[in-house]
This record gives structure tokens, sequence and C-alpha cells, in this order.
């Protein structure tokens, strides 16, 4: 009968197939071996095997039986994880000892989150040794004070030993289990601390000397700036142990919450320094409406998982959103052309790239995890984003500083002129001045002629005194006609010019003047009482004032204008406005000081009344004519 290949083939590889599932099904767990040539080794993929007990009930004994019964799988992850939070998770793993090895070796939790790991430690005849330890117990109940959980190891015998550890903790958490020999953990920790030392010494310094800039300018994106610094410390100290070691080593119920705090303030403090350094309220109120719902919102969800849920402190994810909103603020802004915005914007790049690196290896993606790189890669991001949002904040101040050079130069231009103009004004003046001089001076000798004449024509005299009668009425209207025309220039330049305080009181020498200018200025339109209504008034008893003649309120000439309840001189007080009003409000107070002799605070205080007064009637003004200053005195 002849020999079928094919029938042959399926049988031969059906007996390849149950010989490779039989093999995996009795394949041992990995053992590592200590030997002194291995300085660190991280137990990973068949080195560790994990077992999950949701009912947190079963005993270790009860865990043993379960291990004989296969209870036990190797991990499919180069680095387990408790992804079920408060559920208990047993691990194990095999060490061959080797009792020639010269260094001493130690066991170490990387993970300084876990809440509460029970460790079994194997002895001769079967007995196990239990230790326990985690950040549930104070500070001072670890064997040696470092950052991580360490637990030393008893190498004199050469037997391969099964060692289990059971974990609990309310977050998720990772089961890094690292063999390190004790030589290399003291330079790996002292490295580890030195670095620690100079991260946190650059967010110390970031924050210093934002707030010193923050002390001298009175700016709220560096006292913004400095409290988002050292919320991302204390966040990182609150991750890493290092708060947990100096800050608050005997109260470990606070070191399960203090991360939510401070991740919290860096949701919030970086909205808030967005809005303020990107301008966001006036180049996107859309976007800074958003902001401030984000912050209403996550300051709300903070709350409540603080008072009724604390596991929802586990939900990390969700800083993700307040950070994701500010990147996009900043692309948002800089494509508008605001150019402080592009360091920003890359500052966040780097955050944001490090937050999803991290996000993406606690959902289970094992392949992004790089070791030591990727578990500081947020450290790393952060101190990327503090450099460029200190380059973005000085970049807003040159810019600032620019803008404000370039208004200057324009208003030193606009300075000289308004002085040209003076000057020209003043030249023409002078010539209408001096032409109406030559007038008088000619009518003058007219009037000489005439009376000469009269004198050497007596028998005409009672004819020629008549027509010197005339004269002399025309001369004295001609006079009048002058000397109310030169007021009447002169009054036009103090409107239209830059005058002294000197000239400015030729038209208002003293309070009287001042008041009775108010007074004509308020009732100009006749009088009606601010109480009862009533037309009628009698004089009060201060001067200009008037009192109701039906409910006797007597209102002065200053109430209800902006120079009530002032302290400053009435005519002073006039001036400045005048001044203000004059040059747009762009006179500074020390300028005020100086022309007016009164103190610097004090003009501030009252020239920015008057400014909010011109903003507030800037379309009234616009419109106004030379004596439109007086529209800023009435309420």
């Amino acid at each position: 009968m002849p020999l079928n290949f094919s029938y042959v083939r399926r049988i031969v590889i059906l007996v390849l197939w149950l010989m490779a599932v039989l093999s995996n099904r009795t394949q041992a767990q990995e053992t590592v071996a200590v030997d002194d040539q291995t300085n660190q080794h991280i137990f990973s993929f068949a080195q560790i095997e994990e077992f999950h007990d949701p009912s947190n009930q079963l005993n270790f004994q009860q865990v043993l039986r379960k291990a004989e019964e296969g209870a036990f799988k190797a991990s499919i992850k180069s680095t387990p994880q408790t992804s079920q939070i408060n559920s208990t998770y047993w691990f194990r793993i095999r060490i061959r000892h080797n009792s020639k090895a010269q260094k001493t070796f130690l066991l170490e939790f990387f993970d300084q989150t876990l809440d509460h790991i029970v460790a079994y430690i194997p002895h001769k005849g079967g007995k196990y040794t239990v230790k326990e330890f985690g950040d549930n117990y104070k500070f001072d109940h670890r064997d040696l004070h470092h950052k991580n959980f360490e637990l030393l190891l008893n190498n004199d015998h050469d037997e391969v030993e099964t060692y289990y550890f059971k974990i609990r903790t309310s977050q998720i958490g990772d089961a890094i289990i690292v063999l390190r020999s004790v030589d290399w953990f003291i330079s790996y920790a002292l490295d580890e601390y030195f670095y620690f030392g100079i991260f946190y010494g650059m967010i110390l310094v970031f924050s210093l000397y934002n707030l010193i800039m923050y002390l001298s300018m009175r700016q709220q994106q560096y006292l913004y700036y400095v409290l988002y610094n050292l919320s991302v410390g204390f966040f990182e100290m609150s991750t890493d142990g290092i708060a947990y070691q100096y800050l608050w080593p005997g109260l470990p119920e606070w070191n399960q919450i203090a991360y939510a705090f401070s991740l919290y303030s860096v949701s919030i403090f970086a909205l808030l320094f967005t809005r303020k350094l990107l301008f966001v309220k006036a180049k996107a109120p859309k976007l800074n409406q958003l902001i401030i719902a984000i912050i209403a919102i996550r300051s709300l969800f903070f709350v409540y998982a603080f008072l009724f849920d604390q596991t929802l402190f586990n939900y990390k994810f969700i800083d993700a959103i307040p950070l994701a909103v500010a990147f996009y603020t900043g692309i948002y802004i800089y494509r508008k052309g605001y150019l402080p915005a592009r360091f920003f914007v890359l500052g966040y790049s780097f955050l944001f790239t490090g937050f999803l690196l991290k996000f993406l290896i606690m959902l289970g993606f094992a392949w992004l995890n790089f070791g030591a790189i990727s578990y500081y890669s947020l450290s790393f991001c952060f101190i990327l984003e503090m450099v460029f949002l200190s380059l973005a904040i000085g970049d807003k101040v040159r810019i600032l500083k620019n803008k404000k050079d370039k208004v200057q130069r324009q208003m030193i231009q606009q300075m000289a002129v308004n002085a040209k103009l003076k000057d020209n004004l003043n030249q023409e003046l002078e010539r209408q001045v001096e032409e109406r001089t030559r007038e008088v001076y000619h009518k003058s000798l007219i009037i000489e002629s005439k009376n000469s004449e009269l004198q050497e024509a007596n028998d005409m005299l009672k004819q020629q005194a008549e027509e010197i009668s005339r004269m002399n009425v025309l001369l004295e209207q001609d006079n009048q006609e002058l000397q109310t025309n030169v007021e009447k220039v002169t009054r036009d330049r103090v409107m239209s010019a830059d005058v002294d305080f000197e000239e400015f009181s030729r038209i208002y020498p003293d309070k009287e003047h001042c008041n009775l200018f108010l007074s004509e200025l308020k009732w100009k339109n006749g009088y009606t009482c601010r109480k009862c209504k009533n037309n009628h008034y009698y004089a009060g008893h201060i001067a200009y004032s008037r009192r109701c003649s039906k409910c006797s309120y007597e209102e002065s000439v200053t109430t209800y204008t902006i120079f009530h309840n002032t302290r400053i001189p009435i005519v002073k007080a006039f001036y400045m406005i005048f001044l203000i009003y004059s040059t747009k409000g762009k006179i500074s107070s020390h300028k005020l000081s100086e022309i007016l002799g009164i103190r610097q605070s004090t003009c501030w205080t009252y020239g920015s009344r008057i400014k909010e007064v011109m903003e507030e009637r800037k379309a009234m003004l616009k419109k106004a004519n030379k004596n439109g200053w007086s529209l800023l005195v009435l309420e």
C-alpha cells in the first residue's frame, strides 16, 4: 500500500503542537540567580508570577494551595500592575541564592505609592517570615530610610527559594521588584538624590526669581507662575516619595491624598497663568469663559472627591483636560499673531508629551516603558516646560518694553509738534496785538489833532465839542472791544494750548471766579431741587449755593461735581482737569505734581478719577468744542 505523505505530515504537525502545549503547561517559573557579577536585575514577564484575589479573603496557606493548583500565572507585561484599587494581588519570584557571593543583596520595590505590602520570606524547612511595609506606615517603620521599599536578603545558602508578596493599594500601582547589590544601591541612591536636588533646586530658583519679579512689578502672571511651579514640585515630591521622607514622615494618612491636592493646584494655576500671560480675556473671550468654567468644574470635583469619595482622586487623567485647554489656548493665541505664545506652546508640547506617555503606560501600553527614561519622563518634561515658560514671560516683557519705547517716541514727537504749534500761535497773537496797538496809537493821534484844532477854533467850540464827544464815545467802544478781544484771544489760547498755571489763572484767578463758573454751568438750564423737584430757590448760606424754597434743601456749587470733597485748591483742580483733558490723559502724575506743587500720590489719585470720567464720556468728548473739558465737571 503506497505511503500517504500528506497524512504523515498532518500527524507530525499534530504531535509537534501537542508537545509545545504540554511544554508550556509544565514550564516552571524562571529563576533569577544571585552572583557578584549581577549588580541589578528587574523581575519581568516569566520571572514574576501573579494571582488576583478580588475577595480579599485568602490567607497565605490558602494562597500556597492555589499556587500548587496553578493559580499563579506569568506576567504578560514587563511590569505587572495592581489595576483594581483596594483589591489584593499576590506576586511571587524565585531566587537562586549563592553563599559564595561576596556582596550583600536586597529586594527593592520601586513604586513608592504602594499602601500595604506583606512579604513572605522563605526559610529552611518550608517556614516563612512575615514582613509588612508600605506607605500606610510611618516612615521610621522602614529598615532603610530611603524613599523606596527595601528588603535585605539572607544569602547564606545555595537553595532556590520562592518569595511571595501580598500587595493592596488605594491607587493603581506598579509591582516593580528589583534585585540589587547593596553597593549598587548606595551608588544609585546617591546619584538619584543628587539629581533630585538639581530638579527641585531648579524649581526653587525659578520660583524665587519670578516671586521677586512679582514683588517688583506686581503683575499677577508672575505670582501664578510661582504657585504653578511650586505645585509641580509638590506633586513630584508626593509621587516619588521625597515629600514623605522629608516633609511629613509621620503622617501616612496625609501622604495618601497629598498628590491630589498638588495635582489640583497644578491644573488651576496652569489655567490662571495661561489667562494672564496670553491676555486670553481680551484676545479670546470664549476661551476665557471656557477656562473659567473648567476651573469651577475641577474645583467642584476636587471638593466632592475630598469630602465624599477619595477614590476619585485616582482618576488622574482628568487633569489632561485643563492642560489640553491651556495647550490649545496657547496655539490659538499664537495663530492670532501673539509672539510670546510660541514659547508657551513649545513648553506645553513637552509637558503634554510626558503626560501622555505616563497615561498610556498606566493604561497598559507596556512597549512604551523604557525603564528610568519613561519613569522620570514627566519630570524631564516639567523641566523643559519651566524653561520655555520662563522664556515666554521674558519674551512678553521684551515686547511690552518695545511697545512702551515706541509710544514714548511718539509722545516725544507729538510734544515737539505741540511746542511748534504753541510757538506759531504765540507769534500770531503777538502780531494781532501789535496791529491793534498801532490802530489805537493812530486813533490817539487823531484825537490829539482834533483837540488842537478845537483850541485854535474857539468860535467853533460848541460844534467841535459835540464832535469830540461823539469821537470819545467811539474810542471808548473801540478800547472796550480791544480789551474784550485780547481777553477772548487769551481765553482761546488757554483752551487750545499748553499754558502755564499763571496764564490759566487769568481766566480763573480765584475761588470766587471758579464757583461762579460752576454755578453757571450747573444751573444753566434752570434750577431743580434734587429732593422735591421744586423749581424755586433762595440764595444759600454759602456763596453761590442755592436753597430750595419748598424743602429748604441747600446745594453747594461743588456738590454733584468732580470737585466735591476734594482737598486740592479749586483753582489748581480746575487746571489739573484742563491739563489732563488737553493732553488726552497722557500727562503723568509726576508731571502734574511738578506743575501744581502737589504731592504725586494726590495727583495720581485725583488724576485717575478724572481719567475714568474721560473714558466713560469718550463719545461725548469727541463731539465737544474747545471748552470740552467742562464736560468732565458735572457728575
